[in-house]
C-alpha cells in the first residue's frame, strides 16, 4: 500500500449560479465546491481545467493542498462530472479531510508481475475488480493497492480479503475476486464446445410429457458528492 501524492492547488472564490459556471468554463476554469464535516458553509470556487486534468491523469488516489482566499485545506477530490459528448470536466467536489474522522473512498487496484500460469501454461489474466471501496482515517489513505500475481497458476485467484489493508476497512465483500488466471483461450473454447455437444445430445434423448418443463441452470452475473449549485 503506497502513500498518495499531495498536489498543490490554487482556487479562486466564485459566485454560484449557472451563468457564472458557464462563463468560467469558457475561460478554461472548472466550477468546484468545498465541503466537509467541520465546514460550516460550503465554499464555491474554481480551479484551472489543466490542474484538474493533472489530478485525474493517473489512476490513483491523490490528496490536495488546496488554497482558497488565503486559507489552506487538506482535501480529497471526491467527485467530478463530465460532459457526455465532449468528455470535458463540468464540475468538481472537494472534501476537507479531518485527521480524526474516517473517510469513505474508492481506491484503484494495480496488478503487477507475470503469473506462472500465464508464462508456463498459456493462461490469461482476468481482472473483474479494479477499484475497491474502503473506510480509513485520512493519515492512512493509500494511493492504490498493488497485487502481485507472479505465483498464480491457472485457476488461482486473489480476493478482496487477501489485500493488505493495514489500517483501512474494506467495504466490499471479502470473497469478491480481484484477479484470476483463466485457462488458455483454445482450451476454454474446446471445453465450451464439448459441453454444448453433450447438452444437445441430452436434450434429444428427453421426451417431455404434457405439463413438464426442463429447468436450465443460470450462470451467475458479475457485478459522495455535494450538489453542483444550491
Amino acid at each position: 500500500m503506497t502513500q498518495p501524492e499531495i498536489y498543490p492547488l490554487e482556487g479562486t472564490k466564485r459566485e454560484s449560479g449557472r451563468k457564472e459556471s458557464d462563463r468560467l468554463r469558457e475561460e478554461l476554469r472548472i466550477p468546484a465546491v468545498l465541503y466537509g464535516p467541520k465546514v460550516e458553509e460550503n465554499v464555491h470556487f474554481s480551479i484551472l481545467e489543466s490542474d484538474l486534468e493533472k489530478i485525474l491523469s493517473r489512476s490513483e488516489t491523490k490528496l490536495q493542498k488546496l488554497t482558497v482566499d488565503g486559507k489552506e485545506y487538506r482535501t480529497l477530490l471526491k467527485d467530478a462530472t463530465f460532459d457526455p459528448v465532449s468528455d470535458r470536466a463540468l464540475h468538481a467536489d472537494f472534501y476537507v479531510l479531518e485527521s480524526d474522522i474516517p473517510v469513505t473512498l474508492k481506491v484503484p487496484i494495480r496488478v503487477t508481475g507475470t503469473a506462472v500460469g500465464v508464462r508456463d501454461g498459456g493462461g490469461r489474466v482476468f481482472q473483474p475488480l479494479r477499484i475497491v471501496r474502503i473506510r480509513v482515517l485520512p493519515d492512512n489513505i493509500p494511493s492504490q493497492f498493488e497485487v502481485d500475481i507472479t505465483d498464480l497458476d491457472i485457476g488461482d485467484s486473489i480476493h478482496v480479503g487477501d489485500l493488505d489493508m493495514e489500517e483501512a476497512e474494506a467495504l466490499d465483500d471479502p470473497s469478491r475476486t480481484i484477479v484470476t488466471i483463466a485457462p488458455p483461450k483454445s482450451e476454454a473454447l474446446f471445453t465450451s464446445s464439448i459441453a454444448e455437444e453433450v447438452a444437445d445430445e441430452a436434450e434429444e434423448d428427453v421426451e417431455l410429457e404434457e405439463g413438464e418443463e426442463l429447468e436450465e441452470g443460470e450462470e451467475p452475473e458479475e457485478d459522495d458528492s455535494e450538489e453542483d449549485e444550491k
